[in-house]
Protein backbone atom coordinates (compact mmCIF):
# COMPACT_ATOMS: atom_id res chain seq x y z
CA UNK A 1 0.00 0.00 0.00
CA UNK A 2 1.75 2.85 -1.21
CA UNK A 3 0.13 5.95 0.76
CA UNK A 4 2.41 8.56 -1.10
CA UNK A 5 -1.10 11.24 -0.79
CA UNK A 6 -3.66 9.27 1.40
CA UNK A 7 -3.79 7.77 4.87
CA UNK A 8 -3.51 3.73 4.56
CA UNK A 9 -4.91 1.73 7.17
CA UNK A 10 -4.84 -2.14 8.21
CA UNK A 11 -7.88 -4.31 9.09
CA UNK A 12 -7.63 -8.03 10.74
CA UNK A 13 -11.22 -9.98 10.06
CA UNK A 14 -12.11 -13.33 10.29
CA UNK A 15 -14.61 -15.45 8.04
CA UNK A 16 -16.24 -18.02 9.51
CA UNK A 17 -19.58 -20.43 8.45
CA UNK A 18 -21.45 -20.47 5.40
CA UNK A 19 -19.59 -17.54 3.69
CA UNK A 20 -16.06 -19.82 3.47
CA UNK A 21 -17.56 -20.69 -0.02
CA UNK A 22 -17.57 -17.22 -0.85
CA UNK A 23 -14.36 -16.41 -3.65
CA UNK A 24 -11.51 -13.92 -2.66
CA UNK A 25 -13.36 -11.37 -5.65
CA UNK A 26 -16.85 -11.70 -4.11
CA UNK A 27 -14.87 -10.89 -0.74
CA UNK A 28 -13.48 -7.69 -2.27
CA UNK A 29 -16.97 -7.05 -3.99
CA UNK A 30 -18.42 -6.96 -0.25
CA UNK A 31 -15.62 -4.49 1.40
CA UNK A 32 -15.96 -2.60 -1.38
CA UNK A 33 -19.79 -2.06 -0.55
CA UNK A 34 -18.93 -2.02 3.35
CA UNK A 35 -16.69 0.93 3.41
CA UNK A 36 -19.06 2.72 1.07
CA UNK A 37 -21.82 2.20 3.58
CA UNK A 38 -19.74 3.47 6.00
CA UNK A 39 -19.24 6.76 3.72
CA UNK A 40 -15.43 6.03 4.33
CA UNK A 41 -13.14 8.49 2.34
CA UNK A 42 -11.34 6.24 0.05
CA UNK A 43 -9.06 6.90 -1.87
CA UNK A 44 -9.25 6.00 -6.11
CA UNK A 45 -6.67 4.99 -8.83
CA UNK A 46 -6.08 7.18 -11.58
CA UNK A 47 -7.05 6.41 -15.10
CA UNK A 48 -10.24 5.79 -16.93
CA UNK A 49 -11.81 2.78 -14.70
CA UNK A 50 -10.55 4.40 -11.04
CA UNK A 51 -10.79 1.83 -8.47
CA UNK A 52 -11.23 2.18 -4.43
CA UNK A 53 -7.39 1.55 -3.22
CA UNK A 54 -7.82 -1.88 -1.56
CA UNK A 55 -5.27 -4.36 -1.40
CA UNK A 56 -6.29 -7.36 0.05
CA UNK A 57 -4.08 -10.08 1.33
CA UNK A 58 -2.74 -13.79 0.74
CA UNK A 59 -5.44 -15.31 -1.27
CA UNK A 60 -7.55 -18.39 0.98
CA UNK A 61 -9.10 -20.71 -0.92
CA UNK A 62 -12.64 -21.64 -1.30
CA UNK A 63 -14.16 -23.62 1.40
CA UNK A 64 -11.45 -22.46 3.87
CA UNK A 65 -12.27 -20.48 7.37
CA UNK A 66 -9.81 -17.59 8.73
CA UNK A 67 -9.15 -15.79 12.20
CA UNK A 68 -6.88 -13.97 10.91
CA UNK A 69 -7.04 -12.62 7.92
CA UNK A 70 -6.10 -8.73 6.14
CA UNK A 71 -6.53 -6.12 3.78
CA UNK A 72 -4.99 -2.75 3.45
CA UNK A 73 -7.02 0.40 2.25
CA UNK A 74 -5.92 3.82 1.55
CA UNK A 75 -7.75 7.37 2.61
CA UNK A 76 -8.11 10.66 1.02
CA UNK A 77 -7.98 12.08 4.72
CA UNK A 78 -7.39 10.87 9.15
CA UNK A 79 -10.53 8.99 10.19
CA UNK A 80 -11.00 8.02 14.19
CA UNK A 81 -9.64 4.44 14.40
CA UNK A 82 -11.44 2.89 17.26
CA UNK A 83 -15.02 2.82 15.69
CA UNK A 84 -13.83 1.73 12.59
CA UNK A 85 -14.43 -1.76 13.39
CA UNK A 86 -18.18 -1.50 14.64
CA UNK A 87 -18.60 1.07 11.21
CA UNK A 88 -17.27 -1.41 8.54
CA UNK A 89 -18.47 -4.11 10.67
CA UNK A 90 -22.56 -3.47 10.12
CA UNK A 91 -22.03 -3.59 6.20
CA UNK A 92 -20.34 -6.91 6.25
CA UNK A 93 -22.00 -10.46 5.12
CA UNK A 94 -22.63 -12.46 8.20
CA UNK A 95 -19.68 -14.98 9.44
CA UNK A 96 -17.31 -11.79 8.64
CA UNK A 97 -15.95 -9.89 11.50
CA UNK A 98 -13.51 -7.09 11.69
CA UNK A 99 -11.25 -7.92 14.76
CA UNK A 100 -8.49 -4.78 14.58
CA UNK A 101 -8.07 -1.75 12.86
CA UNK A 102 -4.43 -0.14 12.70
CA UNK A 103 -2.93 3.17 10.63
CA UNK A 104 0.19 2.08 8.10
CA UNK A 105 3.25 4.30 7.53
CA UNK A 106 3.97 5.60 3.96
CA UNK A 107 4.52 3.03 1.53
CA UNK A 108 3.90 -0.14 3.77
CA UNK A 109 4.97 -3.00 1.65
CA UNK A 110 1.80 -4.71 0.23
CA UNK A 111 0.78 -8.08 2.01
CA UNK A 112 1.13 -10.45 -0.37
CA UNK A 113 4.65 -9.76 -0.74
CA UNK A 114 5.57 -9.06 2.83
CA UNK A 115 3.26 -12.43 4.69
CA UNK A 116 5.84 -15.21 4.43
CA UNK A 117 4.22 -17.73 6.75
CA UNK A 118 1.04 -18.61 7.66
CA UNK A 119 -0.66 -21.48 10.47
CA UNK A 120 -3.07 -23.53 9.58
CA UNK A 121 -5.46 -26.66 11.49
CA UNK A 122 -6.63 -28.93 9.42
CA UNK A 123 -8.89 -31.90 10.15
CA UNK A 124 -9.31 -34.97 7.93
CA UNK A 125 -12.57 -36.18 7.96
CA UNK A 126 -13.87 -39.87 8.45
CA UNK A 127 -10.27 -40.67 9.95
CA UNK A 128 -9.29 -42.31 13.18
CA UNK A 129 -7.37 -40.37 15.51
CA UNK A 130 -4.37 -42.61 15.93
CA UNK A 131 -4.36 -43.11 12.06
CA UNK A 132 -3.75 -39.73 11.66
CA UNK A 133 -1.31 -39.52 14.30
CA UNK A 134 0.78 -42.30 12.41
CA UNK A 135 0.52 -40.47 8.82
CA UNK A 136 1.81 -37.55 10.66
CA UNK A 137 4.60 -39.13 11.95
CA UNK A 138 5.61 -40.63 8.41
CA UNK A 139 4.93 -37.56 6.82
CA UNK A 140 7.64 -35.51 9.11
CA UNK A 141 10.20 -38.52 8.66
CA UNK A 142 9.72 -38.17 4.64
CA UNK A 143 11.93 -36.46 2.57
CA UNK A 144 9.41 -35.45 0.16
CA UNK A 145 5.90 -35.64 0.46
CA UNK A 146 4.42 -35.34 -3.60
CA UNK A 147 1.20 -34.87 -4.64
CA UNK A 148 -0.03 -34.33 -8.58
CA UNK A 149 -1.58 -30.74 -8.25
CA UNK A 150 -2.57 -27.81 -11.10
CA UNK A 151 -0.25 -24.96 -11.89
CA UNK A 152 -2.03 -22.57 -14.32
CA UNK A 153 -3.70 -25.46 -16.00
CA UNK A 154 -1.21 -27.60 -16.40
CA UNK A 155 -1.05 -31.13 -14.63
CA UNK A 156 2.62 -31.39 -12.00
CA UNK A 157 3.90 -33.20 -9.37
CA UNK A 158 4.75 -30.92 -6.25
CA UNK A 159 6.98 -31.87 -3.68
CA UNK A 160 5.37 -30.48 -0.51
CA UNK A 161 7.94 -30.88 2.00
CA UNK A 162 9.99 -28.11 1.89
CA UNK A 163 7.12 -25.47 2.06
CA UNK A 164 5.89 -27.10 5.50
CA UNK A 165 7.91 -26.22 8.41
CA UNK A 166 5.93 -27.78 11.21
CA UNK A 167 2.94 -30.43 11.25
CA UNK A 168 2.18 -31.75 14.70
CA UNK A 169 -1.06 -33.75 15.51
CA UNK A 170 -3.04 -32.37 19.03
CA UNK A 171 -5.43 -35.63 18.73
CA UNK A 172 -8.11 -33.36 16.75
CA UNK A 173 -6.68 -31.53 13.86
CA UNK A 174 -3.16 -31.30 12.22
CA UNK A 175 -1.39 -28.03 13.14
CA UNK A 176 0.49 -26.94 10.46
CA UNK A 177 3.20 -24.07 9.72
CA UNK A 178 3.88 -23.49 5.51
CA UNK A 179 5.45 -20.50 3.73
CA UNK A 180 4.11 -18.67 1.22
CA UNK A 181 7.15 -17.31 -0.68
CA UNK A 182 8.42 -17.67 -3.13
CA UNK A 183 5.43 -20.19 -3.92
CA UNK A 184 2.83 -21.08 -1.08
CA UNK A 185 1.19 -24.45 -0.50
CA UNK A 186 -2.50 -25.18 -1.38
CA UNK A 187 -4.18 -27.13 2.06
CA UNK A 188 -6.43 -29.46 0.04
CA UNK A 189 -2.85 -30.26 -1.59
CA UNK A 190 -1.54 -30.99 1.97
CA UNK A 191 -4.54 -33.09 3.01
CA UNK A 192 -4.81 -35.42 -0.23
CA UNK A 193 -0.83 -36.19 0.17
CA UNK A 194 -1.58 -37.23 3.90
CA UNK A 195 -5.02 -39.36 2.65
CA UNK A 196 -2.66 -40.71 0.07
CA UNK A 197 0.47 -41.48 2.31
CA UNK A 198 -2.52 -43.23 4.72
CA UNK A 199 -4.19 -44.54 1.85
CA UNK A 200 -7.63 -43.48 2.96
CA UNK A 201 -9.88 -41.95 0.74
CA UNK A 202 -12.03 -38.91 0.69
CA UNK A 203 -15.23 -40.39 2.45
CA UNK A 204 -18.26 -38.74 3.20
CA UNK A 205 -17.36 -36.02 5.67
CA UNK A 206 -15.84 -33.02 4.40
CA UNK A 207 -11.92 -31.83 5.51
CA UNK A 208 -11.82 -28.23 7.31
CA UNK A 209 -9.03 -26.14 7.17
CA UNK A 210 -8.24 -22.53 9.31
CA UNK A 211 -5.88 -20.68 9.14
CA UNK A 212 -5.27 -19.36 12.62
CA UNK A 213 -1.78 -16.75 12.17
CA UNK A 214 0.12 -14.90 9.44
CA UNK A 215 3.37 -13.49 9.87
CA UNK A 216 5.37 -11.26 8.43
CA UNK A 217 9.55 -12.50 9.10
CA UNK A 218 12.39 -9.71 9.43
CA UNK A 219 15.55 -10.07 11.08
CA UNK A 220 14.42 -12.90 12.48
CA UNK A 221 11.55 -12.10 14.49
CA UNK A 222 7.93 -13.13 13.23
CA UNK A 223 5.38 -10.05 13.18
CA UNK A 224 1.94 -9.76 13.17
CA UNK A 225 0.70 -7.98 10.27
CA UNK A 226 -1.17 -5.68 12.47
CA UNK A 227 2.56 -4.79 13.79
CA UNK A 228 4.42 -4.53 10.90
CA UNK A 229 4.73 -1.46 9.41
CA UNK A 230 2.21 0.31 11.91
CA UNK A 231 2.56 4.15 12.08
CA UNK A 232 3.37 5.60 15.93
CA UNK A 233 1.11 7.96 16.92
CA UNK A 234 3.61 10.67 16.44
CA UNK A 235 3.65 9.52 12.96
CA UNK A 236 0.27 9.82 12.53
CA UNK A 237 -0.44 12.93 14.14
CA UNK A 238 2.85 14.70 12.32
CA UNK A 239 1.10 13.64 9.09
CA UNK A 240 -2.17 15.02 9.93
CA UNK A 241 0.05 18.13 11.18
CA UNK A 242 1.63 18.74 7.77
CA UNK A 243 -1.00 17.69 5.31
CA UNK A 244 -3.13 20.43 7.55
CA UNK A 245 -0.42 23.21 7.38
CA UNK A 246 -0.28 22.20 3.49
CA UNK A 247 -3.90 22.88 2.96
CA UNK A 248 -4.09 26.06 5.34
CA UNK A 249 -1.13 27.25 2.91
CA UNK A 250 -3.12 26.60 0.03
CA UNK A 251 -6.56 28.41 1.52
CA UNK A 252 -4.26 31.31 2.45
CA UNK A 253 -2.47 31.31 -0.93
CA UNK A 254 -6.60 31.14 -2.65
CA UNK A 255 -7.40 34.01 -0.42
CA UNK A 256 -4.34 36.19 -1.52
CA UNK A 257 -4.76 35.72 -5.22
CA UNK A 258 -8.34 36.58 -4.91
CA UNK A 259 -8.10 39.91 -3.07
CA UNK A 260 -4.87 40.69 -5.87
CA UNK A 261 -7.83 40.33 -8.49
CA UNK A 262 -10.18 41.83 -6.21
CA UNK A 263 -7.89 45.22 -6.16
CA UNK A 264 -6.97 45.12 -9.77
CA UNK A 265 -10.29 45.00 -10.52
CA UNK A 266 -10.92 47.94 -8.67
CA UNK A 267 -8.27 49.93 -10.16
CA UNK A 268 -9.79 49.71 -13.44
CA UNK A 269 -12.81 50.70 -12.46
CA UNK A 270 -11.31 53.98 -10.85
CA UNK A 271 -9.44 54.55 -13.99
CA UNK A 272 -12.11 54.12 -16.33
CA UNK A 273 -14.21 56.39 -13.87
CA UNK A 274 -11.50 59.08 -14.14
CA UNK A 275 -10.86 58.79 -18.34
Amino acid sequence: MRGDLGFPIRLRYSKRGKIRFASHRDLARSFDRAFRIAELPLAFTLGFSPRPKISLGYALGVGHESNAEYLDIELLSPVDIEPLSARIGEALPDGVSIDGVVSLIPRAPALQEAVTLVALELYLADMKPSLVEQVVQDANNRDEICVATTRKGRSITEDLRPGIKYMEFDGTNISLEVVTQPRGLRPADIARALREISNTPTGTGEDRVLRTHQWIERDGARLLPLEADRATPATNVAGDISKGISNDRGQISGRLARDADSSDTQQRSDTQQLV
